[in-house]
């Protein structure tokens, strides 16, 4: 499996904007499309190792800048707080106490309204 891909299309999705159009192409093209480097390299021209290369570079640039911001680190921190949460707090909706249940379904709906 490739390194981590989930890590890297976030990356994508926070930063991409910041990449030029080919490093965000070959990106995108490659983690989301799912497209070997030999096969972006024919589809335009250029060799593996070129797309490689290109590809490399966005991923450095998307991680320097993630280094100093933090978003991506931070939100996939939120979301695995939000779901370990989620998983404490399910059992109570079904505990027969009616109070219990109430805040467990309250608390729920916020956290799902958070994690959005």
């Amino acid at each position: 499996m490739k390194k981590d891909t989930v890590y890297l299309t976030m990356l994508l999705d926070y930063y991409g904007e910041l990449l030029t159009d080919k490093q965000r192409e070959y990106f995108d093209l490659h983690y989301n499309q799912d497209l070997t480097l030999s096969e972006i390299g024919e589809m335009n021209g250029i060799s593996r190792q070129g797309v490689w290369e290109i590809v490399r570079r966005a991923e450095a640039v998307m991680r320097g800048i993630d280094e100093k911001t933090g978003l991506v680190s931070r939100r996939r921190e939120r979301s695995e707080a939000v779901k370990a949460i989620t998983e404490a707090l399910t059992p109570l909706l079904d505990s027969g106490d009616a109070e219990a249940a109430g805040a467990a379904r309250r608390s729920l709906e916020a956290l799902k309204a958070l994690d959005n």
